[in-house]
């Protein structure tokens, strides 16, 4: 059996192997109570909860998702008493879950592993119960085509008029790599056939639909993912464009056709900001404590 010698130890303790701390309680339910009533009076909750999820997520703050949850779920820090409906925080937890799910394509596995525990660990046992067992991306080979059709049509919806041209391009990197993404965008990014679900709705674990999210907030995931972790602003700017592009989607829901205007697009960046200033700013003050 493989063993780690003292020395590996050692080195793995090296470089900030931890994921950071989370900021106060007080701190972390200010910054989420000021941007929620925020988006309450736009109309998009919904939004809110994804570019949350996933700026948190990306900001590698994983006890940061006990304070979220219990925030969603309106419990009673003194008694720990949830005091939203549990179909009610069955929802949001499963388009939480499914925003976790996608930040994988924007910001790697080991995150997305932190966070999902992390939140897994908090949630009340009757609202684990509830959530969805069985996945619905099982690759097969009577839908492998289907999938690969989803992703395509969702990387020329948001690459257009370009695609074709960057298709070509990333291909040219690696002749797999162009196909792990459209196939990740077809299982992963792309809303799931059905219907789809946002922070109002209900949910049980008999709901097909069970934190389906729109084409819209797949493209909120990419730009709170990507603002949230700097230095990538051509992978940003091209995610904005594709919210933006979101707004040719037919049938759209009010909340997804504001969030795909340009005040909208403005508001999403912008609230990732708060959120990240907001869970950033002891990070200094604790640094200098550990002096």
């Amino acid at each position: 059996m493989a063993k780690l010698t003292p020395s590996i130890k050692r080195l793995l303790t090296l470089r900030n192997p931890n994921p950071l701390p989370s900021p106060s309680a007080a701190r972390i339910r200010q910054v989420l109570s000021s941007t929620y009533q925020d988006a309450k009076f736009r109309n998009a909750e919904t939004g809110w909860l994804v570019l949350s999820t996933c700026t948190l997520l990306t900001l590698n703050r994983p006890p940061t998702f006990g304070h979220f949850y219990r925030f969603i779920a309106e419990t009673d820090e003194a008694n720990g008493t949830r005091g939203a409906a549990l179909q009610d925080t069955v929802n949001k937890v499963a388009l939480m879950r499914e925003a976790a799910l996608k930040s994988t394509i924007f910001v790697g596995v080991p995150r997305v592993i932190l966070s999902l525990a992390a939140l897994n660990d908090v949630l009340d046992e009757d609202v684990k119960s509830e959530l969805r067992k069985s996945s619905r991306r099982v690759a097969t080979s009577e839908n492998i085509e289907s999938t690969v059709v989803r992703g395509r049509a969702l990387w020329d919806s948001i690459y257009a008029p370009h695609a074709d041209k960057l298709h070509d391009k990333l291909g040219s990197y690696h002749p797999d790599f162009i196909t792990f993404i459209i196939q990740a965008y077809g299982a992963v990014l792309a809303p799931l056939p059905g219907g789809l679900k946002a922070f109002n709705d209900t949910s049980t674990i008999a709901d097909p639909d069970q934190g389906n999210l729109s084409r819209a907030l797949g493209s909120v995931v990419g730009i709170a993912c990507l603002r949230a972790e700097e230095r990538v602003v051509p992978q940003l700017t091209s995610h904005v464009f594709g919210l933006l592009k979101a707004r040719n989607v037919e049938n759209q829901s009010i909340e997804d056709a504001w969030l795909s205007g340009d005040e909208g697009t403005e508001w999403v960046i912008r609230t990732i900001d708060t959120i990240v200033d907001g869970v950033t700013a002891e990070d200094a003050t604790q640094e200098k404590s550990k002096l």
